[in-house]
């Protein structure tokens, strides 16, 4: 998770990063932070909380001057939740400044932890990011691009990375391109961040993508692109699911457009008969409740208001935080409900228990009946890069299956699109995505989970 934004290039690039960060307040709620150079001298402001929250006085952007600079918004899937592991990171090297912001997760750390620290290296903080720069440091390339270069052909995961080496921004994303990365253009200023929502914010033009396993470099005016890895293609389809924005354009094709053909496939194969209104759980589900309704008989409704001042519930790291949010966040307009046929669609069940919590309070409105469709495959797998579902034991797919889990919901029906139907939605082939958190198949592996 997380969403990185690098600036390169304008004379108010800590406060477009800001703003980049704005638009992707939705990738991370914990922390936020900016960097910038200028003078041979970084400029850092970083803190717990949301953006407004952290930057809630002009004066604090007014502290990072400089032409260019990179932001990160926090969600933690590696290192503690505490300000030292807030980034951007900075570090000092033979005189150089490094600073790095990533979204990813790393997956080979062991023998890489154990190798550093037998060559003496004292860790500052307890996020995989750090191990980069510590290789980065070891290197024995001459030159800052074949050092990184060196460093990024040892680790192994997800990252989608911006660095500031003193007045030098690279940005590089992992062979398998499973986080989103994008470059965008505003008259001279380069914008490279994780989503194309950032750069409608700033009036910036979407250019290209970041390709899997490339690395580019920006130097004065110079651009030069390297190759790390020969790219593998291992989109996280749950990007296009739940996590992404619905106006972004993420890995070649709008989310919202991907989301809606979701629904269309997911009423194909699993109609509700005479059902009268289908609805959506806000904001993640809209386009899919959309689509599904297009392919059925059952109109739209919009029956679910959510209340925006709250953050979301899936994103918050512990289960308590994720209790409050649920019972704050909905209301049901009870007229829309009452005495119908209903089918509730949503993006996912993860643990099941918001879902849950909606389902009393939906039938406090005294529908007729409740049937729930869902726009992914039961998530039955933990993720290894970077999504917020760690461990087997917090899935309810992975020990119910579905009719226990429609007795645990106490609803009349529950269907999930199948895996096919789910990769069908997209316009890139099926082997360019990870579906890991569906099938147990993971990446050079040829075993099961």
């Amino acid at each position: 998770m997380c969403g990185i934004v690098g600036i390169y290039n304008n004379s108010e690039a800590s406060t477009m990063a800001y703003m980049c960060l704005y638009a992707l307040q939705h990738r991370g709620q914990e922390g936020v932070g900016i960097a910038s150079y200028a003078n041979h001298k970084v400029n850092i402001y970083k803190g717990l909380g949301l953006v407004s929250e952290v930057f809630s006085s002009r004066k604090y952007l007014n502290n990072l001057s400089g032409r260019c600079a990179i932001g990160h918004n926090r969600y933690s899937t590696h290192g503690e939740k505490s300000r030292i592991n807030i980034q951007p990171l900075v570090f000092n090297y033979k005189g150089n400044q490094i600073i790095i912001a990533h979204n990813g997760n790393l997956v080979n750390l062991g023998s890489i932890q154990k190798e550093l620290e037998e060559k003496g290296t004292l860790f500052q903080t307890s996020s995989d990011t750090e191990y980069i720069i510590q290789l980065f440091v070891h290197s024995r390339g001459k030159s800052v691009e074949d050092k990184m270069l060196e460093a990024l052909r040892r680790v192994d995961g997800a990252y989608s990375l911006v660095i500031l080496i003193n007045d030098k921004m690279i940005v590089a994303r992992d062979r398998y391109g499973f986080r989103p990365l994008c470059l965008g253009r505003y008259k001279d200023t380069t914008i490279v961040t994780s989503e194309t929502c950032a750069l409608d914010l700033v009036g910036a033009k979407y250019e290209r993508d970041i390709n899997p396993g490339e690395m580019v470099v920006f130097d004065g005016g110079k651009e030069i692109t390297y190759s790390i890895h020969k790219p593998e293609p291992r989109h996280c389809i749950f990007e296009y699911v739940y996590f992404s924005r619905p106006d972004s354009r993420i890995f070649g094709e709008y989310v919202d457009k991907t989301r809606r053909k979701i629904g269309k496939i997911l009423a194909i194969e699993k109609p509700v008969e005479d059902a009268d209104i289908v609805i959506s759980v806000p904001d993640s589900s809209n386009t899919t409740a959309l689509g599904y309704s297009q392919r059925s008989t059952a109109r739209f409704e919009m029956a679910l208001i959510r209340n925006h001042y709250v953050g979301r519930t899936f994103i918050h790291p512990t289960q308590e935080m994720r209790d409050f949010g649920v019972k704050i966040k909905f209301n049901t307009i009870g007229g829309v409900l009452k005495d119908k046929k209903v089918v509730i669609v949503d993006d996912s069940i993860v643990r099941g228990t918001t879902l849950k919590k909606l389902v009393r309070m939906i039938k406090e409105a005294e529908p007729r009946e409740i049937h729930i469709r869902i726009g992914s495959p039961p998530v039955k797998y933990p993720c290894f890069y970077g999504m917020d579902f760690p461990s087997k034991e917090e899935l309810i797919a992975n020990h119910k299956d579905v009719e226990a889990i429609r007795n645990y919901l106490e609803v009349d029906s529950l269907e999930y699109i199948s895996v096919k139907g789910l990769l069908e939605s997209t316009s890139l082939p099926d082997k360019h995505f990870c579906t890991a958190c569906f099938t147990g198949k993971y990446l050079n592996s040829d075993e099961n989970y």
